[in-house]
């Protein structure tokens, strides 16, 4: 088959798709839409919902947010999206061109200041996440994840100190840096990442007849974070190597240890026959991350509060190896050359991309109860989930865990340094800051820059260097009660599909159409970039 039959075939391959599966899209009209495509089972408004907002960004040639997406690499990772060509060049499809995103250009001040302080305090300490959890388990047509973690509402009380769920769910939480910026509290929201591995990787019934242990489980969870960092060595709370039968830490004998200097090519207990694949997760990996508000103290103190604006969960439920990625990231090419928007693979139940991943995401109705989302509303997920250069196996947060022992534990950004990147020598923060010249995407938070940019627009490096990252990205009470109000509009409105960033007023540095013509950045304002870190 020539090149330009298979082109063919896929572009065949891509419109029968639309026809046959599109049903699930959002079916209410909303006024302010001016781009929509009519689909069978409903009404798609933005079918490139895969590109985020910050993806217009007026960059000016030089401020530079979009590399903390956009990488090529050549250190082996299975990820060889290879886009960092993208900080250079407009590559969107003919549909992509237009900012979909329309709430970006919506002032909502008289909505935000007609809520008051007391009521947007008292609406986000009330918990949405239990109520999801029983009336899933009550939906008998309901075959998908069902929360299954106790106490989540209440981080104190989910998790042991390591982290590990306290309800035997075996979810851990991790403490990790944000990604910059969108996932700064200044910018709108808290949140927090949790990891579960199968439970084959947390027994060790052939060697010490344990059907569920601690130790076996924390030797895996470091394995697998030496794994995906691509360690030689790692750090882990004490397990006993009696209870795993393999010698972790070189000694030549077994016994309690902190330190796994020995790297197995497989895991160990009962998962010992599933090797480690180099910057890849196991088979069954899930992942559940609540995005909440910026929860405000009285004082000021910024913390995760009840009320989750979204739950997200993601289950590896295919394993390809680097060589069938490759093939799914070349065919991820061709289709974007030729301009064919991206579909994935629709269930009732979440959405499947082709690196093996199921992606499925709850958010807030306008009575603040948790919903699914609609297949619209899901694909907002998959474009950063599926073909960014910068990701580890298409996730983020746990790559930029605090590296071995000290990073098992709920998030917790007091007295966190910020370290540098792989490759970098200064801290990631101040980097960010420095090359997009503002504190978010859209050099729109004035408190960003009023605390750390002088005003001929250099940082203040010193404040910033002798600063923690909470005290780097969080706001301050008045901006975060102005915020978590400018969200609660949108619940009202139930526009999500016009976007969710968290914005009272339009910021200024955005595009409605991209002019493709003009290159993004000049070339010496492109960057290379490890979404991992120098702990």
């Amino acid at each position: 088959m020539t090149s330009s039959q298979y082109k063919t075939l896929l572009l065949f391959v891509f419109i029968s798709t639309i026809l046959i599966n599109c049903g699930g899209g959002n079916s209410q009209t909303h006024q302010q839409a001016d781009t929509t495509l009519v689909s069978i089972g409903g009404l798609i408004q933005n079918r490139e919902a895969p590109i985020p907002s910050q993806c217009y960004t007026k960059t000016e040639g030089h401020h530079n947010p979009c590399y903390t997406c956009h990488q090529s690499y050549t250190d082996g990772r299975a990820n060889v999206q290879n886009d960092a060509d993208l900080q250079g060049d407009y590559a969107f499809s003919w549909l992509g061109v237009k900012n979909h995103w329309l709430n970006l250009f919506k002032d909502r001040s008289q909505q935000v200041s007609a809520i008051s302080d007391d009521e947007i305090l008292n609406y986000i300490s009330q918990d949405n996440y239990t109520p999801l959890k029983a009336k899933l388990e009550s939906d008998v047509n309901w075959k998908g994840y069902i929360p299954d973690l106790a106490n989540y509402q209440s981080t104190t009380e989910a998790f042991s100190e390591n982290g590990l769920a306290k309800d035997g769910s075996a979810w851990v939480a991790f403490n990790y840096k944000p990604l910059p910026s969108t996932f700064w509290p200044t910018n709108g929201s808290t949140d927090d990442v949790l990891l579960r591995l199968p439970k084959i990787f947390r027994a060790s019934n052939s060697c010490a007849n344990l059907s569920e242990s601690i130790d076996v489980y924390y030797a895996n969870l470091a394995l697998l974070e030496a794994t995906i960092k691509q360690l030689t060595e790692i750090s882990t709370p004490e397990i006993d190597e009696n209870k795993i039968c393999v010698d972790l830490n070189g000694d030549s004998q077994l016994g309690r240890i902190t330190q796994i200097t020995t790297l197995p090519d497989h895991y160990v207990g009962d998962a010992s026959t599933i090797k480690r694949h180099d910057t890849l997760y196991p088979l069954g990996t899930e992942f559940l991350h609540s995005v909440r508000y910026v929860g405000v103290s009285d004082v000021g103190d910024i913390y995760t509060p009840p009320r989750m604006k979204e739950l997200r969960y993601m289950k590896k439920t295919h394993f390809f190896n680097k060589g069938e990625l490759s093939g799914a990231y070349k065919l991820e090419a061709i289709e974007k050359e030729d301009e064919i928007i991206p579909t994935y693979k629709n269930t009732r139940h979440g959405l499947l991309n082709r690196f093996g991943w199921l992606v499925l995401g709850f958010i807030e109705d306008k009575k603040g109860a948790l919903r699914q989302q609609t297949h619209e509303e899901n694909k907002f997920c998959m474009g950063c989930h599926s073909t960014v250069g910068t990701t580890i196996d298409q996730t983020f947060a746990f790559p930029r865990k605090i590296t071995g022992a000290k990073g098992w534990g709920y998030i917790n950004l007091k007295n966190m340094v910020d370290v540098p990147n792989y490759g970098e020598t200064k801290g990631e923060i101040l980097t960010y800051l420095k090359r997009a010249g503002g504190g978010s995407e859209f050099r729109s938070n004035t408190e960003m820059w009023q605390r750390w940019f002088n005003p001929d627009g250099s940082l203040k490096e010193d404040e910033i260097n002798a600063a923690d990252v909470y005290a780097l990205i969080t706001p301050s009470r008045e901006r975060a009660l102005t915020l978590n109000k400018a969200y609660k509009v949108i619940v009202d409105e139930q526009s999500f599909i016009y976007g969710r960033d968290a914005i009272v007023a339009p910021p200024g540095n955005v595009y409605d159409n991209v002019p493709i013509e003009n290159p993004p950045l000049t070339e010496d304002n492109r960057y290379q970039w490890d979404i991992r870190l120098q702990w």
